[in-house]
């Protein structure tokens, strides 16, 4: 069966005459028929896997049930009037089709079963490794036993024997990989290494983002399907130091608001995802409002914002670590060559600040509308002072990224930004905390949880994030608008 020929099959049973060609596979069935219509599988967009047995190509598809609707998996049987030696041949050419498109045969797959509902490891066994079966990938599993176990592996692992790294978790497992193998001698080249996400954690931003980017809908499902097709996309990692403490983020930062709904309701966990609706009301009803200053270079047409700062105290110019693990300084990132005259800074007190790399913070909100992936800035968004009924309508606009349009919001992108954290304007001997990808790095005194973590960084001092263009590479549904 030649590309634009045709040939007599026999389709679940049913006669129809099939043809191969132009990335399709289409079939119609014999006139009188039941199920004549016109049929087609697009190779790239449908396609698992292909399977020759006897007279029979089986096609393993991932397919919508109609326009925009839920993909299920199906397989459809193909019957060649002419035989074995005809199956073959049309399996051994839908085979090379779908090897051209590059896609990933070995896979080592984290996946955290503590995250979220603790339900990561049913979700693969049920709804992950099928599909990746039904393709034919190479797994390696690792399922993560204690925080900071899959920056540990990352550090270390043998990524030759791979062509990706997939997370089954929520945000954080995605942060410790990025985190291991920025620690590694040989981060240059390990970080061009694809990653992939797959929610089934609290927050699940990357994902939401990615397929959203994309006009997917959100599911476990389309993220494994994404990945299997094998896209990527080039993802801004920021860097986030304070002296010579450094941590790497791929999705925000925040201090105030978000930070102390996010940390303390985790107290009324047992109410599930109810609490962060309960504790916003809660938090403010009780509005807090933090002392400080942020310090930032505006992007492009956001230079407008804030009042010019003549020097900056602890500017990065370079990131490395006197272990020699990790010499971001040689990466031309555009922390280099800022000049006095690029900052601008603005004072508190705030009721929030809050640093976005992507456009989503989880799956129902929206933090930073005008993100992207790889532009070399961070969103940043300020909330000074805020009526509380506003602030209550503000919320609520967050699951579309409409709240950036409110008089009492600042949206803008900045391309290093630093922050001063201070206390409390109602209590100054209480601090706040500050929230990085999900996990806490530096907490004031008097806050939730102080005397139960060893926190990565102080709180007080300047905290300095800056972006490194395009650094992490991420599988993605399709080429991204």
């Amino acid at each position: 069966m030649e590309d634009h020929a045709t040939a007599n099959v026999r389709v679940d049973g049913a006669p129809a005459e099939a043809t191969l060609g132009g990335g399709l596979l289409r079939w119609r069935g014999a006139a009188g028929c039941r199920g004549a219509a016109d049929r087609s599988l697009s190779l790239e967009g449908d396609v698992l896997g292909v399977e020759a047995r006897g007279k029979e190509v089986v096609v393993r598809a991932f397919v919508a049930a109609s326009a925009g609707g839920k993909r299920c998996r199906r397989d459809f049987v193909f019957e060649m009037a002419d035989g074995e030696g005809a199956a073959a041949a049309l399996g051994e050419r839908l085979g090379r089709c779908l090897d051209s498109f590059g896609r990933p045969k070995r896979l080592f797959i984290f996946v955290n079963p503590f995250g979220g509902k603790k339900c990561a490891k049913k979700i693969y066994e049920t709804e992950i490794r099928p599909l990746f079966e039904a393709v034919g990938v190479s797994i390696t599993m690792q399922e993560t036993q204690y925080q900071g176990h899959a920056r540990e592996v990352a550090s270390s692992l043998d990524l030759a024997k791979y062509d990706g790294i997939v997370c089954v978790s929520g945000d954080g497992v995605l942060v410790e990989v990025v985190n291991g193998i920025l620690q590694r001698t040989d981060w240059e080249e390990a970080i061009m290494m694809p990653i992939g996400v797959v929610p089934a954690g609290t927050g699940n931003g990357m994902a939401k983002s990615l397929l959203h980017a994309a006009s997917e809908t959100y599911s476990v499902s389309n993220a494994v399907f994404a990945i299997i097709k094998g896209h990527t996309q080039s993802l801004d990692v920021c860097t986030i130091l304070q002296g010579e403490k450094k941590f790497f983020s791929v999705l925000l930062m925040t201090w105030g608001l978000v930070a102390d709904i996010d940390i303390e309701s985790e107290k009324y966990r047992w109410m599930g995802s109810a609490r962060f609706d309960f504790y916003a009301v809660l938090r403010i009803m009780n509005l807090r409002k933090y002392c400080g200053s942020i310090q930032f270079v505006p992007a492009p047409g956001y230079e407008a914002y804030g009042e010019p700062v003549e020097q900056v105290d602890n500017c990065i110019v370079e990131c490395q670590e006197q272990n020699g693990k990790c010499h971001l300084s040689s990466y031309p990132g555009p922390s280099d060559g800022f000049k006095g005259s690029d900052w601008r800074f603005v004072h508190g007190p705030f009721v929030a600040v809050w640093i976005n790399n992507v456009p989503w913070a989880a799956e129902d909100i929206m933090a930073a509308p005008e993100a992207k992936f790889s532009d070399g800035y961070m969103d940043a968004v300020i909330v000074r002072d805020c009526p509380k009924a506003d602030l209550l309508a503000l919320l609520m606009k967050m699951s579309d990224g409409s709240y950036v349009k409110s008089p009492y919001v600042t949206y803008l992108k900045v391309r290093s930004f630093q922050l001063s954290p201070g206390q409390l304007v109602e209590n100054p001997k209480r601090g706040g905390i500050i929230d990085v990808d999900g996990e806490v790095i530096a907490r004031g005194e008097g806050t939730y949880g102080k005397n139960q973590h060893q926190d990565v960084m102080a709180y007080g001092p300047p905290i300095q994030l800056t972006v490194h263009q395009a650094l992490a590479t991420v599988y993605c549904p399709s080429k991204l608008r």
